[in-house]
């Protein structure tokens, strides 16, 4: 009926009855008022309607009895029963047991000087500022609850000085330094924080130059510690340009574009037994339906390491020792001859052709470039050398005694020897 009431003097305005009493929702007060309206045209007078509550008298009286043997404690009880809520237990208890609910008592106020001397105490204390609480019978929450407000609204703070210790004399210079330390432990903090990262993130070393870092190791700090500290400070203290930043930022997003791509190509490999290159690859993503750059494919299997090991094609030698005294070097490099048959030259060297290797043994007049005589032989042999020499030595006149030079290779020291 007050709900009601209160709805016809304002008008029908729901919305300004809910307002004032907090209840009930607009669906329920037009039906009581639809109900109040039959009710004066049948004649029967308006009741007044009382909910009636879900839990029993022993319910009840349970919950109270246990709030009263266990603290008194509306948390707890509530806690331990599972019902009702607090302002309902509190009802009850106002109900069963009026003068046995608990009262909490305010604490002692202080005034603004009491407050401006503790403050002025916990600044300059040699005690830890428990103790210092329980000295001057304050709360340490208090006391440091006050330091932030006085700050805050600048308040004329006593200046108590101590022996050995430069303190401002003014409340100006005390503010002004109280920031300055406040800069310098944010400064501090986050050269630890990068320094961490550092050594977490990208595996540094803990003493590690900040400056010294790449521009996308530089990158990556940042990113790791955007949420603790400003941007333009960490691009300032790191030495990076906003631009470099957000290209080393933008990279990292194309760089895990591809990870699914990488992985693929991880798996072509070892499925076709480590024996792709980076085209056979990019022919096998293509016939997959994955269309992409041959230059991305080779990009990406380096930075997996994926490589193809052949074997080296082993380049012919004929060395096989000091089988022998080595023979004096006569030429001394001196390939100029004033007429044939002087000065000879001599080697092995091996052909691949389709049939299997070869190999040609010639000499070289050093005259004009002539070739004296040559043998031909599938190995590498000491006879291919003798019937070549003595084929040689055929064409030579009596006086004519050339000095052949060679590499003093194994098959020719065993003819000189």
């Amino acid at each position: 009926m007050k709900t009601v009431e209160l709805y016809i003097k304002y008008d029908l305005s729901a919305s300004a009855v809910i307002h004032e009493l907090g209840y009930p929702d607009r669906k329920t007060l037009r039906a009581w008022y639809k109900t109040y309206q039959e009710e004066l045209i049948l004649g029967i007078e308006p009741q007044t309607y009382y909910r009636k509550s879900k839990y029993t008298d022993e319910q009840q009286q349970y919950a109270v009895e246990y709030y009263l043997s266990h603290g008194k404690c509306y948390l707890r009880t509530i806690k331990q029963l599972g019902y009702p809520t607090r302002d309902t237990l509190r009802k009850w208890v106002e109900k069963f047991a009026p003068n046995e609910r608990k009262i909490r008592y305010k604490g002692v106020k202080y005034t603004q000087e009491q407050k401006i001397k503790a403050v002025a105490a916990l600044n300059l204390r040699e005690t830890s500022a428990q103790e210092l609480s329980q000295n001057l019978g304050m709360s340490r929450f208090s006391l440091y609850q006050w330091r932030r407000q006085l700050l805050t609204a600048k308040e004329d703070l006593p200046m108590v000085t101590k022996p050995d210790n430069n303190l401002p004399d003014d409340k100006n210079a005390l503010l002004a330094e109280i920031e300055q330390l406040k800069k310098e432990v944010k400064r501090l903090k986050m050269e630890r924080d990068l320094l961490e990262g550092a050594a977490e993130l990208i595996k540094k070393d803990p003493g590690v130059s900040l400056q010294e870092l790449s521009n996308k190791e530089k990158a990556i700090l940042i990113d790791a510690l955007r949420e603790k500290h400003p941007l333009e400070e960490l691009m300032k203290k790191l030495s990076i340009s906003s631009s470099s930043y957000y290209y080393q930022h933008s990279s990292a997003k194309i760089e895990n574009k591809y990870e699914n791509l990488k992985e693929r190509i991880i798996s072509i490999f070892e499925l076709n037994h480590r024996c792709y290159g980076y085209r056979r690859i990019y022919k096998t993503l293509k016939t997959e339906g994955i269309h992409v750059s041959e230059k991305v494919v080779r990009r990406l299997m380096a930075e997996a390491g994926l490589r193809v090991y052949t074997k080296r094609r082993r380049k012919y030698s004929s060395y096989q020792g000091e089988i022998s005294p080595a023979p004096e070097n006569l030429i001394a490099r001196d390939f100029h001859a004033d007429r044939p048959n002087e000065k000879w030259l001599t080697d092995i060297t091996e052909f691949h052709i389709p049939a299997g290797k070869v190999y040609l043994s010639p000499i070289i007049d050093c005259f004009d470039g002539l070739v004296v005589n040559w043998t031909i032989s599938t190995h590498p042999t000491a006879d291919m050398v003798n019937s070549m020499l003595e084929k040689a030595a055929c064409t030579l006149q009596k006086d004519e005694h050339p000095i052949v030079h060679s590499d003093r290779g194994g098959h020719v020291r065993q003819e000189v020897a």
